[in-house]
């Protein structure tokens, strides 16, 4: 689709756009326009943010100029990566936000359909293409699927989003088999494709659909998707209105009715495709790094720079700093990973070395670099304010001193849409509220021991619910316990998985 064709929709979202700002528009009922248009209202109405659709979390250059642009020219001075590989910006007016949205086009950054009732950013193992040990680049094939999707923004109406990704091994770090529709790459070269799984509330792992599934064959299946959803999908009830749901409208005829679906499409439709592979013809510079934020490449003599700031919220000036840097570099990009880490890709070991300068500021452990939803300050929808704990946790992580690894990452959610993927954490947090003398006070239910790999993913436990001032406590004895065994949080909890529970006991039941 043309950038003319979308730029004329962007004529209708800064009318209503400006309705709203001058209280002409309810919240509501901005909420549900806006959205298709990668905008929201932030809490209290007084200011918007817009989500930057950028299919594999892929940054290059250009995308990364146009973002340090926007943030000179509009003073913006909150930025947040966020689970699903996408750049929010924060804090904005009416002008702000209506002239971004267009601007961005001329950067090939569309932030149509990016919330609402469509199908939203694709995702993709974050370095695909350069990790060692994976099991083929996938991304080129998320490249096709990301630009076949945008023509369902004007032609299909869903019951609500819809969410794709690819997965390079059996990391499965965006989620192939519990998403909407999941390709999940394999050693021979092709595909399992996994359906109407999701996180949120009443989390469903994917239906295996479909194996070894070459990549030409995936519009195929995406087609099928669309129609299962437009066939089964509950458009009468949003709280119900996810592909997850029918699971339970279908039960184990689910399978079934996908593979008639794919059927059809396949019996009427041409829809093959062949992608390139993208090459990488950059040599080393010699200069060897040893860093525990740098990744070696599977190009020899490349490296992969991991930056992590905390809660993935950098600091707006960071964007400059990094892309000032990289400005006469060759093919190094910035990929956004579903735990809110950025990596800096096909860098030199010297230019490594400049990159792990630049973001010294990133988590320095494991628990530093966990992960939190953009929280309840901003979001209208938020019931707790996750990017607050996590500061809190971490600066008081500093004052315990435990060895790195004693804490893992967690995950916190300030609700159950799961924006923070609490569901999958080795330690989880969803906000909550719990009745404590007398009067409800702000809390976070605790969830342990999920897991997103493939083969072994599960969804946390729930353990309970902890008032939120008693998190810290709860997280510094836990951290006294696993020090003392001399382990690390993985180990530990695999041999005493009854001890946790009974640390947390005395703070759920309080």
């Amino acid at each position: 689709m043309q950038t003319a064709e979308w730029r004329k929709d962007y004529e209708e979202f800064e009318e209503v756009t400006r309705q709203f700002f001058a209280g002409e528009v309810p919240v509501p009922k901005y909420k549900g326009f806006s959205g298709g248009f990668g905008s929201y209202a932030q809490r209290g109405g007084k200011a918007s943010m817009l989500r930057l659709r950028l299919p594999g979390g892929r940054v290059d250059k250009e995308k990364l100029g146009f973002v340090v642009r926007a943030i000179d020219k509009y003073k913006i001075d909150k930025v947040h990566f966020t689970t699903c590989q996408t750049i929010q910006l924060h804090n904005l007016d009416a002008d702000a936000v209506c002239e971004l949205a267009v601007e961005a086009l001329d950067y090939g950054i569309i932030t149509r359909g990016g919330g609402g009732d469509f199908p939203r950013n694709v995702m993709v193992s974050p370095l695909s293409g350069v990790e060692q040990g994976e099991y083929f680049d996938v991304s080129p094939y998320a490249d096709a699927a990301a630009d076949y999707l945008m023509g369902f923004i004007k032609t299909v109406k869903l019951p609500r989003k819809l969410k794709v990704c690819f997965s390079n091994s059996p990391k499965n770090e965006p989620h192939a088999t519990f998403r909407d529709l999941g390709f999940a790459a394999r050693a021979d070269g092709k595909f399992d494709v996994y359906s109407a799984g999701g996180l949120g509330n009443n989390p469903k792992m994917g239906v295996r659909v479909a194996e070894a599934v070459d990549g030409s064959q995936i519009l195929y299946y995406i087609k099928a998707m669309v129609n299962m959803f437009v066939a089964y999908g509950n458009y009468e009830n949003r709280a119900k209105a996810r592909t997850r749901y029918m699971q339970e409208v279908l039960g184990d005829k689910y399978a079934a009715c996908f593979r008639e679906k794919l059927l059809e499409v396949m019996e009427t439709e041409k829809l093959d495709i062949h992608v390139e592979a993208r090459e990488i013809a950059k040599e080393s510079d010699g200069v060897k790094v040893c860093h525990k934020r740098a990744v070696l490449q599977k190009q020899e003599g490349l490296y992969a720079v991991m930056y992590h700031p905390v809660g993935g919220c950098p600091k707006p000036s960071k964007f400059k700093e990094i892309y000032d840097a990289m400005t006469d570099m060759e093919q190094v990009e910035l990929r956004i990973a579903p735990d809110e880490t950025v990596y800096i890709i096909n860098c030199t070991g010297s230019e490594a070395d400049r990159f792990l300068e630049i973001t010294s500021d990133s988590a320095d452990t494991v628990f530093e670099s966990s992960v939190a939803c953009i929280g309840a300050s901003i979001c209208q929808v938020g019931v707790r304010d996750s990017q607050n704990l996590l500061r809190t946790l971490t600066e008081q992580a500093k004052e315990w001193g435990y060895e790195d690894g004693v804490l893992p990452q967690i995950h916190i959610s300030g609700c159950p849409s799961s924006c923070g993927t609490h569901q999958i954490g080795r330690i989880g947090f969803r906000g909550g509220v719990k009745k404590a003398d007398g009067a409800m006070q702000p809390a976070f239910v605790l969830t342990v021991n999920g897991r997103d790999a493939e083969g072994i993913e599960h969804f946390g436990d729930q353990v309970g619910t902890i008032l939120e001032k008693d998190i810290p406590a709860f997280l510094k004895e836990l951290g006294e316990e696993i020090s003392k065994s001399g382990m690390m949080y993985d180990e530990w909890y695999e041999e005493h998985a009854e001890r946790f529970a009974e640390i947390a006991k005395p703070y759920i039941e309080s």
